[in-house]
């Protein structure tokens, strides 16, 4: 018998989610804006879909205030752990956030360093 998890995590923001999975080389097929009947719920909007080999795809829904990941974890085939799966993605996101953010107010990315400790630090200037 198939058990699903519900993942939150506090990712608001489609196009940034897309932009982070394509630095991650993570392929996935965008649904956003179509309704369709979810792997895991009838009732739930599909916005992305992750496929994996095994048929047990994971999805992002969207779930009225975040994007949360639905997976069956007793088929999990991806080439990191849960945890380090989401905060792969949460980091790319968070950075893709950050940029497109500031490229709205006039920044442009001049650096970036990716620290020891696993974090990044994005230098960006804007010219007045």
């Amino acid at each position: 018998m198939s058990h699903y998890s519900h993942i939150n995590t506090k990712i608001q923001n489609i196009n940034y989610l897309k932009k982070a999975l394509t630095n991650l080389k993570i392929t996935y097929v965008d649904k956003n804006n179509f309704t369709e009947t979810s792997l895991f719920d009838e009732s739930q909007n599909v916005n992305i879909i992750i496929p994996q080999n095994n048929g047990y795809d994971l999805e992002f829904l969207w779930n009225g205030k975040e994007y949360e990941l639905v997976t069956d974890l007793s088929f999990w085939q991806q080439k990191w752990s849960v945890t380090t799966f989401v905060d792969n993605i949460a980091k790319n996101y968070a950075s893709e956030t950050i940029l497109g953010e500031s490229l709205k107010q006039g920044f442009q990315k001049t650096e970036s360093i990716n620290n020891i400790d696993g974090s990044t630090t994005l230098v960006l200037e804007r010219w007045k």
